[in-house]
Formats: C-alpha cells, structure tokens, sequence
C-alpha cells in the first residue's frame, strides 16, 4: 500500500519555539492514544509562548472552527490587526497570519495528525505584517471526537 502526503506536511525540521509545542503535546499523550485529551493542556506550561498560541475548537458536521473560545495570543491578535476572540474562521477576513488556517484546520482533522504551514513574507519587507511567519496546528481528543487544535506561531 501506497502511504499519501497529506496537504500540510510537517518539515524535516520545526522552529525551535515550535518544536517546544510539539514536544509538549507529545508528552501530554496518554498510554496508547494517538493524541492527547484537549483537558491535559495547560499553556500555562509553555509561559514564553503565550502569546503565540491559539486554541481552535472545532465543532459541527459540517466542521468549523472557532478560534479564542479560551485562548488567542497577544501576538497573534497583534500581527492580525484586530480581535479574533469567539469568531468563527470562516467569517473573518483571511489575512495574514491566518491564510489558509481554515483549510489547515480541516487537514488537521481529517488527518488526524499535526500540520505545518509557512508563508515566506515579501522580500526585504521591514513593515509590520509583511515579515514570514509558520504555523503548527496539532489535534487533540475530546467528547469523542478530535474537539480542539492547539496552534502556535513563530515570526521570521
């Protein structure tokens, strides 16, 4: 059998402040699971960081996402340029840093597994906003069913 890459495939190598989340949803893993129990998480684990995670829940069939019903980091409410708390991602404006977070979103669920996204910025951009960015979206069990993603953001 023939293994297929999902969209967003994680790199051979993650950021560090990246890896450190990654490395922190590992460990929550419990015994056998393929991931870990969204009540596991306390991001007051990852102090540094704060600012740069976002808890996704996902809810429905059909599934969507809703950002900030407990977590949207400073930064990232920064580098956006407005408030994402409560808002469903299929009704706010995409820009950056949350280009294709719906559709990455969906792969995280469907794949049951992280994902990866990068956006290079422009060349030899200074301005806020216009510098690269990644982003890690790793799925984590609840009620039954993959309930929330922990996402994390690192700024080139």
């Amino acid at each position: 059998m023939t293994s297929v890459k999902g969209p967003y495939p994680l790199p051979r190598k993650l950021e560090p402040s990246l890896a450190r989340v990654r490395t922190y949803w590992q460990i929550l893993e419990r015994g056998e699971a393929e991931m870990p129990f969204a009540d596991d998480v306390k991001l007051s684990a990852l102090p540094k960081l704060a600012g740069r995670l976002i808890l996704i829940e996902v809810l429905g069939h059909p599934v969507r996402f809703r950002c900030g019903f407990a977590v949207v980091g400073e930064d990232i409410k920064r580098h956006y340029g407005g408030d994402l708390d409560g808002k469903f991602l299929d009704e706010v404006e995409v820009r950056r840093p949350l280009q294709f977070l719906n559709s990455q979103a969906s792969a995280t669920v469907e794949s049951r597994s992280p994902t990866y996204y990068k956006d290079a910025g422009a060349k030899g951009a200074g301005a806020r906003g216009q510098r690269g960015y990644s982003r890690l979206l790793l799925p984590m069990w609840g009620n039954g069913q993959i309930g929330t993603l922990l996402g994390a953001f690192a700024w080139g």
